[in-house]
Formats: structure tokens, sequence, C-alpha cells
């Protein structure tokens, strides 16, 4: 019925008949006594088909199917390594748009892009090592970044956690790495910290003696905080600029809030309450493991003034506090496209954002005294860096204190 035949290499093949033709199945290399058990497989499935107690399936590897004594019809697929592409690519497939906030997909979206473009997208995930990140660190570090400047460790170290999270979070408990992320014992270069809050007379005269670096005066300008007649004024030529009359408002949040601006964008007209004289800020910094978040802020008299008029004549309708005509929320590009329009050409175009009338704020309400507790309740800090960041005193404040001291 069939026999065995050894071949010059070495290897082993059956010779049998099916259906009148001579097959052959190829065993390669084992043991005589292995391959003679073959051999007496075979013999006995082709009995079993000739008695009618086993049927070949019409796709089968035939030989395969007779010698495994009909457990299986085809050779088995041998499964490529997963890659860090493919694992990259799976993970966001299977979170698309409306599972994490539209602002984390983003900065996800743009933490791997980097990621696969230093380290090889075909590089087998179970050869990444912690060599392999630090590789990816010491890349990226002497890289430039927005306006110039090398890239921060704190942006790389924020690409390395977007890669920790997917690994351990979601690949590990999927079984997809069988270890941890290797990302222990990382070695990030040294940054010069962000520079100290100051007024805005503080920086002119720096930038007047000359000797910085474009990157450097912008860096200046980042750290400027507004007087409460610095924000009163602002406030006056947004308004007097014109343009669409949602833009005074979201200034006016955001200056008698200190709201962020993500913050500013997820408020509902139901948050206002003008007349209980309060404002509830839908947050998504305090607690991770929540969807949302609430804060309560009083409102300021001149916010109330400012609200009342744009809901009474101006606003279109709908559920969000600031929005399009159609009743729609705006994007983050709207509202930050609409800041610039707003200083650009003014003495106010140095302003980079509305983080700058947050952070007015808190500082601000440490001047008049408020208690720490109360500011940290009303901006939504939680750790006591976000405090000292934000808890500084104007140089007359200053002054005072240590003229109270010596005279």
């Amino acid at each position: 019925m069939a026999s065995l035949e050894k071949r010059y290499d070495g290897r082993y093949r059956i010779i049998f008949c099916w259906q009148g033709e001579r097959r052959y199945h190829s065993l390669g290399r084992m043991p005589d006594r292995e391959a003679r058990s073959c051999l007496d497989r075979l013999e006995e499935s082709l009995r079993f088909v000739d008695r009618g107690l086993l049927e070949v399936p019409p796709d089968a590897d035939l030989g395969r199917f007779l010698v495994s004594g009909g457990k299986r019809i085809a050779r088995p697929a041998l499964k490529s390594p997963l890659t860090l592409g493919e694992l990259l690519g799976r993970y966001q497939a299977e979170h698309p748009d409306g599972v994490k906030e539209s602002s984390t997909r983003s900065t996800e979206k743009i933490h791997i892009a980097h990621l696969l473009r230093i380290i090889d997208r075909q590089t087998v995930v179970g050869v990444v090592t912690t060599e392999t990140l630090q590789g990816y660190v010491n890349a990226r570090a002497r890289e430039k970044g927005r306006g110039g400047r090398p890239v921060s460790h704190v942006t790389i170290q924020k690409e390395i956690g977007t890669l920790s999270s997917v690994w351990n979070r979601w690949a590990r408990p999927l079984g997809l790495v069988d270890a941890p992320a290797p990302t222990k014992n990382l070695v990030y270069a040294k940054t010069r910290a962000k520079p100290p809050f100051q007024t805005r007379e503080q920086i002119e005269r720096q930038v007047a003696r000359g000797g910085l670096s474009a990157v450097e005066i912008k860096d200046l300008w980042g750290s400027l905080f507004l007087t409460l007649g610095q924000v009163s004024d602002l406030l006056a030529h947004v308004r007097e600029r014109g343009g669409r009359p949602w833009v005074h408002v979201a200034f006016c949040l955001a200056a008698y809030t200190g709201a962020r601006r993500s913050e500013i964008l997820r408020s509902r007209v139901d948050d206002l309450d003008l007349e209980a004289g309060t404002i509830t800020i839908r947050e998504k910094k305090r607690d991770r493991s929540r969807e949302m978040t609430f804060r309560t802020v009083p409102l300021a008299s001149a916010l109330t003034e400012v609200l009342r008029g744009w809901l009474g004549v101006n606003h279109p309708g709908g559920q969000y506090t600031i929005c399009g005509g159609d009743g729609r929320p705006l994007s983050r590009q709207m509202l930050a496209k609409a800041f610039r329009s707003a200083v650009e050409g003014s003495s106010w175009r140095v302003l980079q954002g509305y983080h700058v009338l947050r952070h007015s704020f808190a500082s601000n309400c440490a001047l008049k005294g408020v208690d720490q507790r109360i500011i940290d309740a009303w901006m939504g800090h939680q750790t006591e860096a976000m405090r000292r960041r934000y808890r500084h005193l104007f140089p007359e404040q200053q002054q005072e204190a240590i003229r109270s001291v010596f005279g």
C-alpha cells in the first residue's frame, strides 16, 4: 500500500497510491523509528478510508491528513512575530474616535508617529529593549522642536509614556506581549526650567537690555502674568476690536474664572447659574479614572453682566456657552485662531494664549489674600508642584514684605 524512502540528503518520504495515482509525502529529517511510525499511521488511515470510517476533506493536504490520522487537513501556518508597527497600528484601529477624547487621540497619534519614525516599524516587539528606547530618547533629544528649541525631555518622557501605556495597559492584558515595557532606568538630558512668572514691566526691561535670542524672548513672554488693571485693559481691547461676539465672552471666562481653553469649549448654558452667581466648570484633568469631574467658581459681577448680554442678545441657541452661529461647539483651533486675531497688531500681541489669563487669575487672587485652599478649589489644582508654579507675588508686594522685616 505504501513504502518509506530515505533520500540521498537524509530526508524521508512516503510513497503511496491514491485513487490509482502515485503520491508522495515528505517527512523531512527524523529518526528511523519515527519515520516508520508515520508510515504505519498513513497505512492505517488508508484502511479507514477504504472502510468508510474516515473521510478526506476536499481541501485537505492529503499526505498530512493521512499521517496525522485525520487530525490535520493543512500544513500548520507559521505565526510571524509581532512587530512594533503592527502593535501600535492595531491599537489605533481598535481605539477609534470617540473611545478617547479627541485631544488625547491627537496627542497619541503624534507620539506614535515619532516612535515609528525613529524606531523601525518592522522591529519585532520581543527584541525591543531598554537600549532600544534609550536610542530613541537620545535621537529625539538631538532634534529641534517648536521655535527651534531642542525637544524637551518632558516631551520625550510623554512619548515614552504613550508607548508604556499601550504596552502595559492594553497589549499585555491581551497577551500580545509577555513582559512590562522596558522603560525603567532611561536617562533623559537635563533642560532649563521655565522662567518664573513675571510682570510685563520686568520682561520688557530684560528684552530692552538686548542679547537675548528669539527663543529666549518667547520663553520670557510665555511667563507673563497680568495685573488686574492690565486684565481689564485687555478685555476692553478685545471688546472694542469687535468681531464675533463670543470671542469677548471666551476671554472673560478665562480671565474671571481661571478656566482652561478646553474647559471653556466644554461649558454649557446650564452650567451658568446667574441668579446664584456661580459657574460649574467641566474638567478632565483632576481625576483620570473618571470621564469628567466638576468644580464651582463664583461669578464676578463683571462676568455676570457679560454673560447676561451674550445669552440675552447674541447667543444663537443650543447647549454650549460658546458656539458658532448654528449652535454647534467650537474647535480648539477656532478658539486659538480667535485669540490670535484679537491681539495681533496691538501691544497685546506678545500674549501666547488663554493660559496667561488663567495664571493671572491665580496670581491676582493670591495678591488679594484669598486662602490658598480656595484658590486650589477654583483652579482645580492637585499637586504642590502646580501650586508653586502659580503661587507667586507681585514685585510691589514682595517689597512691602521685605520692608516689614527690615524697615
